[in-house]
Parts: C-alpha cells; sequence; structure tokens
C-alpha cells in the first residue's frame, strides 16, 4: 500500500493532464517511474533541498502490482525517504516530462474507459 500525499502543485498538475482522477494520474506516475527504474533509466533522484513536508491538500491510500510497489520500496529505502515523498517526487517527474513532451492530454486512465 503507498500513501499518497498531494500539495497543490502537483495536484494542479495532475488536474491538469486528467481531470478528476488524480488517482488515475499517481498510478500512471508511479508505474512509468517503476518501469524506468526496472529497465536503468533511473529518473532524477528526489531532491534534498526541500523544507519539510508541508500539510498535502489530498492524500489517499494506492496499490500498484506487487514488482512495482517493490521496486519504489526499494528506491525509497536507497534514496532514503518516505514511500510517499517518493510518491510526491515521482508524480513531479512525470509531469515535467508529460510538459517537456508537449503531451496535451495521455491516453485515458481505468476510470476513462469504464462503461
Amino acid at each position: 500500500m503507498i500513501k499518497v500525499q498531494l500539495g497543490e502543485l502537483a495536484q494542479s498538475g495532475l488536474e491538469k493532464y486528467f481531470c478528476a482522477d488524480l488517482a488515475g494520474g499517481v498510478r500512471r506516475a508511479l508505474v512509468h517511474y517503476a518501469y524506468k527504474l526496472r529497465v536503468g533509466r533511473p529518473p532524477v533522484p528526489p531532491p534534498r533541498f526541500l523544507p519539510d513536508r508541508l500539510a498535502p491538500q489530498t492524500e489517499f491510500e494506492m496499490r500498484l502490482d506487487p514488482q512495482s510497489e517493490a521496486i519504489l520500496e526499494q528506491e525509497a529505502l536507497r534514496r532514503r525517504v518516505s514511500m510517499s515523498e517518493l510518491a510526491t517526487h515521482a508524480v513531479m517527474v512525470y509531469l515535467a516530462e508529460l510538459d517537456f513532451l508537449g503531451v496535451k492530454s495521455p491516453a485515458p486512465t481505468e476510470r476513462d474507459r469504464r462503461p
């Protein structure tokens, strides 16, 4: 189980790309981050210069596939950050990559595919 805590910037970025489906956007970001670690293309590490955590705007818990969760847990330990901090970092990295690539709107999330 991954506890996700989103600040204002992460939440507004996710809303831009995923509208109200914050969980779907976070899931994509975490799976993408884990994939990059798995294939040997690690994303930029979490920054050390940030102040102590501010109160999050949104909090929830989610599960991923066991392999992705294990990879993210190992990375959090290696980087000496909490899973929640790594999750927030993964969201910010994903949003930066979407912006850099000029993506207007990602493919539909799980929520969009439901009848």
